[in-house]
């Protein structure tokens, strides 16, 4: 089982209170994922528009989705999240005495569907609300409103404003972060004390009471037709979740590294890493008459030496010629006359000049 795999590792000891690291660690795990998975899709769309490009245009409603399965998942049987189980933590009710309630109890129906809300429901508003803002600030400029109508007042105040919006919100979770790291707070993220719940490491305890709920999970069987056809669904809903969590599970560091490879700021790094080596410059075949010195004229043409007529390039070397010498040589020898580069009749390319 997956969930139960992740946290074979003994906690160090020191407390149940997991460190910034892991809690930031855990935070930062599902926010790589949805890029990555993005950019697949978007790799999928374009290479089939027809079949995938619904895809790409409900990518956000239809992670949504797949988000609040695997988060109900986790949470129900976890009390965690996916990415906090993943660490080896879970959730419990602000206010529990040193007498915790184990993984497998679940959390308070008031704390577990908060919790649901704020997983899932707030990064999807908050990155439609980015879309919303980045479309806004592309249509500024080409608005049908004129300058002074209270429309156009109403987008600029509201995109004004917008960035100190984020400042604040950024803010609070780096204040909530700072307080965590000395002490003074229990929680490491604001969205934590708005659910009602702090995070605290898996016991001993705890993986040995989620190993025995999966155990009696698949040996139980139920007889009434009602309750055959409520545990299918319920079966099938967890297998996907399940199946979910264990692809996130074995695919999360390629997820990872996928996400890195294609950001913003890694697109220089790949261009120098993927980018054409620089042609070497042209070598000159000294021992070909042909090859001689290039005349200092650029109207003449180095075969003849005379004045270019119809001046032709050679699309591989770059060097001009009049077409009846370049033609001949070409024909006869299946190379430039200047660098020997081999060449063919079709990389003649004839030039106009703006005379003509």
């Amino acid at each position: 089982m997956a969930e139960v795999g992740a946290h074979l590792t003994a906690a160090p000891a020191g407390g149940d209170r997991p460190s910034v690291f892991e809690a930031v660690a855990q935070d930062s795990l599902m926010a790589a994922v949805k890029p990555a998975l993005q950019h697949l899709v978007k790799v999928l769309a374009e290479s089939n528009p027809a079949r995938y490009s619904f895809l790409w245009h409900w990518f956000d409603e239809i992670y949504l989705l797949l988000d609040l399965l695997l988060q109900q998942h986790s949470l129900a049987r976890c009390s965690a999240s996916f990415s906090e189980n993943f660490y080896s933590m879970k959730r419990i009710p602000m206010g529990d005495g040193r007498q915790q309630r184990l993984a497998t109890a679940g959390l308070p129906k008031r704390q577990h569907w908060k919790s649901l809300l704020l997983l899932v429901l707030v990064p999807y508003l908050k990155g439609k609300l980015e879309k919303l803002v980045s479309s806004l600030r592309e249509e500024d400029e080409y608005s049908i409103h004129p300058p002074s109508s209270s429309w156009k007042r109403f987008y600029r105040a509201f995109l004004a404003a917008c960035p100190y919006v984020n400042m604040t919100w950024e803010g609070w979770f780096l204040i909530q972060q700072l307080c965590y790291i000395l002490g003074k707070a229990e929680h490491h993220s604001p969205m934590l004390k708005l659910a009602g719940v702090r995070l605290v490491r898996l016991t001993a305890e705890d993986i040995q009471a989620l190993e025995k709920k999966w155990a009696e999970t698949t040996s139980s069987q139920t007889h009434s037709f009602t309750s055959r056809v409520q545990s299918a669904l319920r079966k099938a809903l967890g297998g996907i979740a399940f199946s979910l969590s264990t692809g996130l599970s074995v695919s999360v560091f390629f997820l990872q590294f996928l996400d890195w490879w294609y950001s913003s700021e890694n697109q220089e790094t790949i261009k120098s890493l993927t980018a054409l080596p620089m042609p070497p410059p042209p070598v000159h075949l000294e021992h070909e008459p042909s090859s001689a010195l290039l005349p200092s004229l650029k109207t003449v043409c180095p075969l003849c030496r005379k004045v270019r007529v119809n001046a032709t390039a050679l699309a591989t070397s770059g060097f001009v010629f009049c077409y009846r010498c370049a033609h001949g040589y070409v024909k006869a020898h299946q190379r430039c006359p200047v660098t020997g580069y081999a060449t063919e009749l079709q990389h003649l390319v004839k030039l106009y000049s703006p005379e003509s």
